[in-house]
């Protein structure tokens, strides 16, 4: 302001003395430094103006959302916390198991697994399960897998082969020469517990149980990224089970250890091949059938997990894409009764 006040007598000064005053453009003769802006350029400070004012929005917003996700994700572990502490305390006082064991039968859908093969036949001969078939179907290897599981000659196992078609197809194909009255669907590169049939097999003494999730462990666990999976499966898989279970909405009975009464495949026609997650879309068509699917602790198999991070995406995209179509699926059971409806209003918007 000062400086603004004292340029009349500056000026007035220099022209008495001789001086001429203009515009640096009009002294150097380069013409007007005001230039008119083409639509272009004017649309394009717009948009930068634009730009500039919803960004600074969108940060302020991320604060807001942060800060509610982060309530969110408080209020989803209290949760959690509390329904699998309800669900141990009912698993420690029901009673024992009386009365014979139902037959079983183990269906194990094998694609190039010649090398974990022989471990998971192993392991589950090695139950001791009195009334056990072990059906291996090779669905089309490139590798031996068919004759390493045939080789091992292990007592009640026999060996299916046919043209890839798919874990769903071979699943299926499995099923129909199955003569158990329970279904144990197990991945070709898990190992089970000694006691993990026998533990699977009581669940169903419940007559309204359709299917029981095992308690699934990571078995490779050595690099870090096996780790952290294992703390995944242990804190949130089995977690989000036992709470699911309370609520009778268990979404997943997973492919590693999943057991299932034939009545309730048989009332929903097999294992579907509509959705990249066969496990998911069978666990909501039975509960949507009105089947209780349950939780077993007891029933615990090792499976391997992606040793690398292109392997665990590949997974988890699956497991995603696959999730989001059985929601999609099986999206009326929101308006639906009994468990279907446990399942629509509980789970699904969860």
């Amino acid at each position: 302001a000062q400086t603004v006040a004292a340029l009349p007598a500056l000026i007035d000064r220099l022209r008495s003395e001789g001086f001429s005053l203009g515009t640096l453009s009009e002294v150097s003769g380069t013409g007007s430094a005001q230039t008119e802006a083409t639509a272009g350029q004017v649309w394009s400070g717009r948009a930068l103006v634009a730009v500039t004012w919803v960004s600074d929005h969108v940060v302020a917003a991320l604060a807001v959302l942060l800060l509610v996700f982060l309530v969110l994700g408080l209020l989803r572990a209290l949760v959690l916390v509390v329904l699998a502490s309800r669900h141990a305390r009912g698993a420690r006082g029901r009673p024992e198991h009386s009365g014979p064991l139902p037959s079983v039968s183990v269906v194990v859908p094998a694609y190039n697994e010649s090398a974990g093969i022989a471990g998971t036949l192993r392991s589950l001969v090695a139950t001791g399960y009195p009334d056990l078939e072990v059906i291996v179907v090779d669905d089309g290897s490139d590798d031996d897998t068919a004759e390493v599981a045939s080789s091992l000659a292990l007592p009640g196992v026999r060996v299916v082969r046919q043209p890839n078609g798919g874990k769903p197809s071979a699943l299926n194909t499995g099923i129909a020469l199955a003569r158990g009255d329970v279904l144990v669907l197990v991945d070709a590169d898990t190992v089970f517990a000694a006691d993990a049939l026998h533990a699977l097999a009581r669940a169903f003494d419940d007559p309204e149980v359709g299917a029981v999730s095992g308690n699934t462990k990571v078995a490779n666990r050595d690099g870090l990224l096996g780790r952290w999976q294992h703390l995944e499966y242990v804190v949130g898989f089995n977690l989000d089970r036992r709470a699911f279970s309370v609520l009778d909405c268990i979404t997943t009975v997973p492919g590693a250890i999943g057991a299932f009464r034939r009545s309730a495949l048989d009332a929903v026609g097999g294992v579907p091949a509509a959705t990249l997650a066969e496990d998911t879309d069978l666990t909501m068509a039975v509960a949507r059938a009105g089947w209780r699917v349950e939780y077993e602790q007891a029933a615990v198999a090792w499976t391997e997990v992606p040793s690398t991070l292109r392997q665990l995406w590949k997974q988890r995209y699956r497991w995603c894409y696959g999730t989001l179509q059985s929601m999609w699926k099986h999206r009326h059971a929101v308006v639906e009764r009994g468990r279907a409806g446990h399942l629509g209003r509980r789970v699904l918007p969860y």
